[in-house]
């Protein structure tokens, strides 16, 4: 069997030149035309003190499919140890040993190499790593299924630390990490005890786009909706709302678990359609609970 040949350094600049130069965001930069391979994981390639382009940090994500980690040395490309990613959500990719954390006030290096909140040898706040999503905040993989009891504990703990009042004596620096920082355990806490708040963040982590302000297309759904509101809007008495409020409750229930299953099947359609259906069940919900 006749193995590719690599394309030659020349034309690999060119491409490095066009991602960087190129005025078009929407399409991703690809290399599977010269490289029979789509990621490749040498950081021999790589200096330690390699960044990406456009100012951003290791480990810190991109926003267009622009965005390549650019070699030391071009003439040093081989099949081997070529490395490009492509993604929407876009990453540097060094070698693990490179990309840990160090406190910013005594160096010491991170225990873990994806969350680095706060420095358990000098009692730090750390500043955000934006790259660390919600669910590795409270140490869980990218499931649906969460139990709050546990959510509830872990934002206690980090809430113990990360507090702003907790660093009212200490520098403007770690006060506007502390601030920052408890903001977004508050924001992923929030997030994620949430059924419907969860399935939206979920599949955005996964590249789909969600419009929370889509109107009713669907004609059984709409009419459904309708005749919801209008239940709302003519019930008499708290028991009357309670009884449409038990309604709800199940039918958020229901797609909740629909959700669950296609976006384990990553059925995203499906999952959008689950995403539909609960926003406006709470929406429902919560104009009755004003009622109450």
């Amino acid at each position: 069997m006749l193995k590719k040949k690599l394309c030659s350094s020349s034309q690999i600049s060119a491409i490095l030149s066009r991602s960087v130069t190129s005025t078009n965001f929407s399409s991703p930069i690809s290399i599977s035309h010269c490289c029979n391979s789509s990621v490749f994981n040498s950081p021999s390639l790589f200096s330690s003190s390699s960044s990406c382009f456009f100012g951003r940090a290791e480990g810190k994500p991109f926003h267009s499919g622009r965005g390549l980690l650019f070699p030391t040395s071009i003439s040093n490309l081989t099949r081997d140890n070529a490395s490009f990613l492509r993604n929407e959500n876009l990453f540097c990719s060094l070698s693990k040993s490179a990309e840990k954390y160090q406190c910013w006030n005594c160096g010491a290096n991170a225990e873990n190499s994806t969350l680095f909140l706060f420095c358990e040898a000098c009692r730090s706040v750390q500043p955000v790593n934006e790259s660390t999503d919600y669910f590795q905040i409270f140490g869980l993989g990218r499931e649906y299924k969460v139990k709050v009891e546990e959510l509830e504990k872990t934002y206690k703990d980090w809430q113990k630390k990360l507090h702003p009042d907790l660093v009212h004596s200490k520098s403007q620096r770690e006060r506007e990490y502390a601030a920052e920082q408890s903001a977004r355990v508050i924001d992923a806490y929030r997030t994620l005890t949430d059924p419907l708040s969860r399935a939206i963040y979920l599949v955005k982590l996964e590249g789909v786009l969600v419009d929370e302000e889509e109107r009713i297309t669907d004609p059984e759904l709409l009419a459904e909706v309708m005749e919801l509101r209008e239940a709302v809007d003519e019930a008499e008495g708290t028991r009357a709302l309670n009884e449409i409020q038990v309604q709800l409750q199940e039918k958020l229930r229901y797609w909740s678990n629909s959700f669950e299953d296609a976006y384990l099947n990553k059925n995203y359609e499906d999952a959008l359609a689950s995403i539909r259906r609960m926003t406006y069940y709470k929406r429902t919900n919560e104009e009755i609970v004003k009622k109450l």
